[in-house]
């Protein structure tokens, strides 16, 4: 059996280092911790792209910062270039309402996966990437576009793949 490839998005490598104890967060921290193990074990090759590492540099707080950057080292994660096709298939999604407009990283992220043929994505963001709405939309979108469909996950998911 083929190893799966997986990408994680920005909130992967945030959770990792989750300092919130509310005990919502301690149990995605864990789980999104479970991931990286599971990385670790070669269940899954992970791929991120320029778009996260973009995110990561953003991010204000140096330590946290160099925390998530070093994620990718450590797990070796492979990082993609946002090519011309997956920008394209952004603006599709972004036309087609998968996400707002107002959020084209979030289809970046998505059709990062979709054009270099991922198997799935994970991520914590609830609000525009993990939920029915886009899930059914990028799935309806991928098949009438000729790509494959894509799996949408939180890190809880992924455990019992």
């Amino acid at each position: 059996m083929d190893i799966q490839k997986i990408y994680l998005e920005t909130t992967m490598f945030s959770f990792y280092h989750e300092e919130r104890t509310k005990q919502g967060y301690i149990s995605l921290k864990e789980d999104t911790r479970k991931v990286f193990d599971l990385i670790k074990t070669g269940k899954y090759e992970a791929y991120t792209s320029t778009v996260t590492t973009d995110e990561i540099i953003k991010e204000t707080n140096l330590e946290k910062r160099g925390k998530m950057a070093s994620l990718i080292t450590e797990f070796g994660v492979k990082i993609l270039v946002e090519s011309v096709e997956a920008k394209r298939l952004a603006e599709l999604y972004l036309r087609e309402k998968v996400v707002p407009e107002s959020e084209p990283i979030d289809a970046a992220h998505i059709a990062i996966t979709t054009a270099n043929g991922i198997d799935f994505i994970v991520s914590l963001n609830f609000e525009h990437i993990v939920r029915p709405w886009t899930i059914e939309r990028v799935r309806r979108i991928n098949l009438q576009h000729g790509y494959k469909p894509i799996g949408i996950y939180k890190p809880a998911e992924v455990l019992v793949l």
